[in-house]
């Protein structure tokens, strides 16, 4: 369960993740999904995940664009650690929606899409509602 996320940075990377067409559309996001050792050669020791971030201009200004990555990115350090196996590469990337979704419904399209791509843990037979909004 303590595992170490680590970065994606380089387009090389992405290109690598996103050529594997692994990919969950949710409404907040979309992810992709890679195993380390698909090449052959880990990436990192077995308990660590890389994952990379991304925002199209489709999304918005340079602002927005940089909201939707900032959101992503305290998405992953609050569920990945707990929920995603280890030994993969990730990229999520951001839609225009990601910027106004509520929180807990962001929570609950990343849950979905690692069920649905086979690499989450610790979630019960219904991933898609591990959590609840109460603010409807």
């Amino acid at each position: 369960m303590g595992q170490h996320l680590l970065r994606l940075k380089r387009r090389p990377e992405f290109l690598r993740v996103a050529a594997t067409r692994k990919k969950w559309a949710a409404p907040g996001l979309i992810l992709q999904v890679r195993a380390h050792p698909a090449d052959g050669e880990p990436a990192c020791a077995d308990d660590c995940l890389r994952v990379g971030f991304t925002a199209s201009k489709k999304v918005g200004n340079s602002v927005e664009r940089n909201r939707v990555k900032r959101r992503l990115r305290a998405l992953t350090r609050e569920i990945l650690p707990v929920h995603a196996k280890s030994g993969f590469d990730l990229v999520l990337i951001g839609r225009r929606e990601t910027i106004n979704r509520p929180w807990l419904k962001l929570v609950d399209d990343l849950l979905k899409a690692l069920d649905k791509m086979g690499i989450a843990q610790g979630l019960g037979p219904n991933a898609g509602s591990a959590v609840k909004d109460t603010s409807a």
